[in-house]
């Protein structure tokens, strides 16, 4: 019995319907980024494991996917030689066995290929990449293993008008698609003030990577989480006000001035946030943007201001996030080469859009006319017809089998052509082409020589 085809969970086949609609998430996208000066890289979808590990985070490391090297990778392996007082150092073991590893995101790549590549491109580097990246996650709503990222960022700059770009280039984006968003905004260096003054500056991962979870398993969940990363009740008692903090941008800065006074960089943060809200307002931004105090965004490599975006009228994660990073590309050998990017994720941008039927009616992914095949005479006779409108731009397709007319008009309708082209051996005695609007059922015959002037 033959094999039942199967593709792995958290993973999807895209047909021509769907691709229709994705490819108009990146055309729109990539219109936008190249309005703003942005360049468009690619990177391998294999790195070195060694450029991806312990730069997500213990938690990010355990999500990546990892590629056996070839051959017997176990063989020779000394696994004691590896374990630790905790147990196997997992790291270090995959490194051995697994020289390589499907990325994680598009940002870290981004990194390595702007050390790589330093002599090579102009800084500031504006960048856009649109390609796959991979995720050993739990498959879930709105959550794959293989999803596509459409990444945005400018290196070597620090200046709070890149954030502002990002802003606006979420502003306009979603404003093209007709989707209501909201984007919330935080910076890092708060949150790593929020640590000082509850006494544990070490524990800003841990603080940070609790309360990114707090929209998925809510207030008192992260308090146990703080709780069992050692975190005493005088530190949550901190903490705990700042994610319920309630008021307009200003309100809620001019509170956390008085939380945070005793704190350099969290007073920088502040700084930075008001500086950020100023050219928002500055700039006439429709779209609502809010200050979010309980936004972390796990990713160890943030350390400035940081974005998520979220649709006000379909119920997903977010569908876009980023942030500020000083020194990601100082663990390549590029010290001090400040960045701040944004991710807009494809695949939940296609189904907010597909769940809200906001793709718009005129994107279309096949022909515009199909022409019949009513024998070797007729196809000589429309070869040079359908040539001259494809010169012109129009989409058309000649049905490639001699067969009934009801065959035909079968293959247009499934297709979803919305002209058919009638060719038999009047036509070709009278010069003309029978023209058949597929959707009001309304037939014409055209002059053949004329054909190529109508509008379609």
């Amino acid at each position: 019995m033959a094999q039942k085809p199967s593709i792995p969970k958290g993973t999807r086949d895209f047909g021509p319907v769907e691709m229709v609609g994705r490819n108009y998430i990146f055309n729109t996208v990539r219109s936008v980024f190249s309005k703003y000066g942005y360049q468009c890289i690619e990177t391998p979808s294999m790195e070195n494991l060694s450029t991806l590990l312990g730069k997500y985070g213990e938690e990010g490391d355990k999500l990546l996917f990892k590629v056996l090297n070839s051959g017997d990778a176990f063989s020779g392996i000394d696994f004691e030689s590896f374990r630790g007082e905790t147990g196997i150092n997992s790291n270090a073991l995959s490194l051995k066995v697994c020289e390589k590893g499907l990325r994680y995101d598009l940002t870290v790549p981004f990194a390595r290929f702007v050390v790589q590549h330093q002599n090579e491109i102009s800084f500031p580097f504006k960048r856009y990449q649109i390609q796959p990246v991979w995720r050993a996650d739990r498959p879930q709503k709105g959550r794959y293993r293989e999803f596509y990222q459409c990444d945005v960022d400018v290196i070597g700059s620090k200046s709070l008008i890149n954030e502002l770009e990002l802003v606006q280039i979420v502003d306009e984006v979603f404003s093209k698609m007709g989707v209501r968003v909201c984007v919330k905004i935080n910076n890092r260096k708060v949150l790593a003030g929020i640590a000082e003054v509850c006494g544990a500056p070490d524990k800003l991962i841990d603080i940070t990577v609790a309360i990114d979870k707090i929209d998925k398993i809510g207030l008192d969940a992260v308090k146990e989480e703080l709780r069992e990363k050692g975190l005493e009740e005088t530190a949550i008692a901190v903490i705990e006000p700042v994610l319920l903090l309630q008021g307009t941008t200003e309100e809620k800065l001019a509170k956390m001035r008085g939380l945070l006074a005793a704190s350099e960089v969290g007073m920088k943060g502040l700084e930075e946030l008001t500086t950020l809200f100023g050219l928002i307002s500055c700039a006439g931004i429709s779209t609502e943007v809010q200050l979010d105090l309980s936004l972390a965004r796990g990713l160890n490599y943030y350390t400035g201001a940081i974005f998520e975006v979220k649709a006000k009228d379909f119920e997903i994660g977010s569908i876009c996030g980023g942030g500020r990073y000083d020194d990601l590309t100082g663990i390549f050998g590029l010290p001090d080469m400040s960045g701040v990017g944004i991710s807009f994720g494809a695949d939940r941008i296609y189904d907010v859009l597909k769940g809200l039927d906001l793709f718009p009616d005129d994107i279309i992914g096949t022909a515009d006319i199909l022409f019949t095949n009513m024998g070797e005479k007729e196809v000589a006779y429309l070869i040079p017809i359908v040539a001259s409108l494809r010169e012109r731009g129009v989409r058309c397709e000649i049905y490639p089998d001699q067969a009934k007319l009801k065959k035909q008009f079968e293959y247009a309708d499934r297709k979803g052509i919305r002209y058919l082209a009638i060719v038999g051996e009047d036509e070709v005695a009278e010069g003309t082409v029978s023209i058949k609007n597929l959707s009001t059922g309304e037939q014409r015959k055209e002059d053949a020589e004329k054909i190529s002037g109508l509008t379609w």
